[in-house]
């Protein structure tokens, strides 16, 4: 009986540290995928790697072996023992499983409720999955209903109203810590989609400058136009330390990209001025130990989750309209999921009835003598047409009766009244990795 599973953690099950592990290597992803392919215990295989979860979704036939052969993956991918992030991991099984990727596509179990960045992130793990051939028809249709869902919240709902993302989280801490933004200068590292939202929220608080430095300096230039701000280069990181008051770093660089050592040496010159790191990337872009330095401040992405908790608290009402909505598409998937069970039987009575059609229009060859074209369709269109209303009523009741205990009663009935063979019509079906 085939089984879908999700197997994952996140950022209440899991410390960032910990998630960082797996998310460290750029190719984790594609690697995972490769593996699942070559795993005969899984059919279909999905990889979703971001800062604040790692997930597989699998579709299987061997649950346990299956659910084994993901956790092994998953410590390979991370270089760490199994039993070092076991009790980290949550495992949902069949319609918990939906569920919860429906919940996850539409924001409801995101750090910050409601925002959009996930949504785009599962897309793009389905297209890797798509790509690499490890998506099939029971996968297809539960990501494309996940994004039905999505949809559906967010037009239904007001989860979005006011969005917050991980970015203005770390622009309400800013706020937090100086009460007042006016005057300050800010340096943003990285200039990717966190680092640009983080920027709109700034200067909407008034912050008097903004610093964008990128490891591609085009890159850099590109974004600091859109907001007016002063491009830089890695090279002058150091320089702009002795300035600025806030850096706020998202990059996606595997190691520390500001040192103890940096900072140390800055010091000196800021004349005592408090400077305040926000770290909101996985793997950390700030050496943990700059927290020990007098008079700076070192918050990661972690550290967000007090301010994340009260933006939180305001989208709960709209959260549970949400949650409605998830519980009716997971009725109506497991109710698609139930008609799979009979789609064989109802392959092979078509194909039967083909085969008898085929069969006795060779047989009345002879018999019918020499036909004009129009008359032969004329008479294939009949006989196809009674075939098919014959058919009808059987195809029907066996649908309707999908999801009922008696399905496969009715099954079996079936075959043995029509003499089918489901051998063909279920390898079609089984639509493995392989």
């Amino acid at each position: 009986m085939l089984k879908i599973i999700n197997i994952g953690m996140n950022h209440e099950t899991a410390s960032v540290e910990l998630r960082e592990c797996l998310a460290a290597e750029a190719d984790n992803t594609l690697r995972a995928l490769v593996s699942m392919r070559n795993l005969e215990v899984l059919r279909e295989g999905l990889f979703l790697s971001t800062c604040n979860r790692v997930e597989a979704l699998i579709i299987t036939d061997a649950a346990e072996e299956a659910k084994k052969s993901v956790i092994l993956l998953m410590s390979e991918l991370g270089g760490i023992p199994v039993e070092d992030f076991l009790a980290s991991l949550y495992v949902y099984e069949d319609m918990d499983a939906v569920k919860h990727i429906f919940s996850v596509a539409s924001s409801l179990d995101s750090m910050v409720v409601g925002e959009p960045q996930i949504l785009g992130q599962i897309k793009e793990a389905y297209a890797r999955a798509t790509k690499e051939k490890t998506s099939g028809v029971i996968l297809n249709r539960l990501m494309h209903r996940a994004f039905h869902v999505a949809k559906r919240v967010r037009s239904e709902t007001d989860i979005c109203g006011a969005a917050v993302s991980i970015s203005y989280a770390a622009v309400e801490l800013a706020k937090k810590i100086f009460h007042l933004l006016e005057g300050k200068k800010v340096l943003l590292i990285g200039a990717g989609e966190m680092a640009e939202v983080a920027a709109k929220h700034l200067l909407a608080n008034g912050v008097s400058a903004v610093i964008v430095a990128n490891r591609t300096f085009e890159r850099a230039v590109e974004v600091a136009k859109r907001f007016n701000a002063l491009p830089v280069s890695f090279d002058e990181i150091g320089s702009q330390l002795l300035d600025v008051d806030i850096v706020i770093t998202s990059t996606a660089s595997p190691e520390y990209v500001i040192t103890h050592s940096q900072v140390k040496k800055s010091l000196r010159k800021r004349r005592n001025r408090p400077l305040f790191f926000i770290d909101i990337a996985v793997p950390r872009d700030v050496q943990p130990e700059v927290n020990d330095l007098n008079n700076v401040y070192l918050y990661n992405i972690d550290d967000l989750k007090g301010v994340i908790e009260f933006n939180m608290a305001q989208r709960k009402e709209e959260a549970v309209k949400a949650e409605r909505i998830v519980e009716e598409e997971v009725t109506k998937f497991e109710k698609w999921l139930k008609t799979l069970a009979v789609v064989p039987t109802i392959i092979s009575l078509r194909n039967k009835a083909e085969s008898i059609i085929r069969a006795e229009f060779g047989k009345s060859g002879a018999v019918l003598g020499e036909l004009t074209p129009a008359q032969s369709k004329a008479i294939e269109t009949l006989t196809r047409s009674i075939v098919e209303k014959i058919l009808n009523d059987p195809i029907v009741f066996l649908k309707g009766n999908a999801g009922r205990s008696t399905r496969d009663t009715y099954l079996d009935l079936t075959k043995r009244l029509f003499s089918l063979d489901d051998i063909e019509a279920e390898e079609l079906m089984n639509n493995r990795l392989h």
